[in-house]
């Protein structure tokens, strides 16, 4: 498995849910700490590229039943695109069902 060196890849997409989930669930110093940890340039955020956008469309469409939803796909095509085999997801039923160009290990 490859690691990458440095800070952790945030695809883009991503952000706004962890900042949701991060106020909602754990308060607001939680998102405080996290936006710090942006700021600080512990995360590289990876945007989405102009071939990313048809794979999420193509996983979106794909998995139209569970629903997979765009900010996912947007992780698995960003992990496909950078050859990344670890996820860090607190969602692990999506990402077990999809079948990625490549096999995906699921943090924690």
């Amino acid at each position: 498995m490859e690691t990458h060196p440095g800070p952790l890849i945030v695809p883009t997409l991503v952000l706004t849910e962890v900042v949701y989930l991060l106020g909602t669930r754990l308060g607001t110093h939680a998102e405080l700490r996290f936006l710090g940890d942006l700021a600080s340039g512990a995360f590289d955020i990876e945007p989405v590229h102009t071939t990313d956008w048809l794979r999420i469309a193509d996983l979106v469409g794909r998995y139209q039943d569970l629903p997979l939803g765009t900010v996912d796909a947007s992780v698995i095509a960003c992990a496909e695109r950078l050859g990344i085999d670890e996820v860090a997801t607190v969602d692990r039923r999506h990402f077990t069902v999809v079948k990625a160009n490549r096999t995906l290990s699921l943090l924690p």
